[in-house]
């Protein structure tokens, strides 16, 4: 009986790597980027581009595990998720009213620590927010929604 359900699990575990994701990374207009349409100061876009881009953008990096399912349909899944909720890629057609909107949520959840996902820290280490970056990332957020300039202590 044993080795009836292994087997059975090792033959769809085999079936199911003939339904690939897609990989393409949808086009996008460069002048609608956040980079931009804002002034984005550099130490702020560093920390955007290494810990929220691969995710939030038409620019997802897609590494090797994404070649194995299941995991590459979770891996896509989220990636798709996350382009609803904020891409920079398309900041400059959002309204102001929806800009505002996202970058109140993003001071909420990158200061709670919800951004970036544990789950995508287990596998991206290096995209893991310190402290100062946080601060950092909240503060010109706040700025750019507030319109005032926040000075870092």
């Amino acid at each position: 009986m044993k080795k009836k359900i292994t087997l059975s699990l090792v033959a769809v575990l085999v079936v199911i790597q003939f339904f690939r994701i897609d990989k393409t990374n949808p086009p996008s207009d460069p002048e609608m980027s956040l980079f931009v349409v804002e002034q984005v100061p550099e130490n702020v876009e560093s920390i955007i581009k290494n810990s929220c881009f691969d995710c939030h953008s038409n620019n997802s990096k897609y590494p090797w595990y994404t070649n194995v399912a299941p995991v590459s349909w979770w891996v896509k899944s989220h990636i798709n998720e996350a382009r609803e909720e904020l891409n920079f890629n398309e900041w400059g057609s959002y309204s102001v009213k929806k800009k505002m909107h996202k970058l109140e949520e993003l001071e909420e959840e990158v200061g709670e620590g919800e951004m970036p996902l544990p789950s995508y820290l287990i596998a991206h280490g290096d995209a893991r927010l310190t402290k100062e970056e946080q601060k950092r990332l909240i503060n010109w957020a706040k700025g750019l929604r507030t319109g005032e300039k926040i000075e870092e202590k």
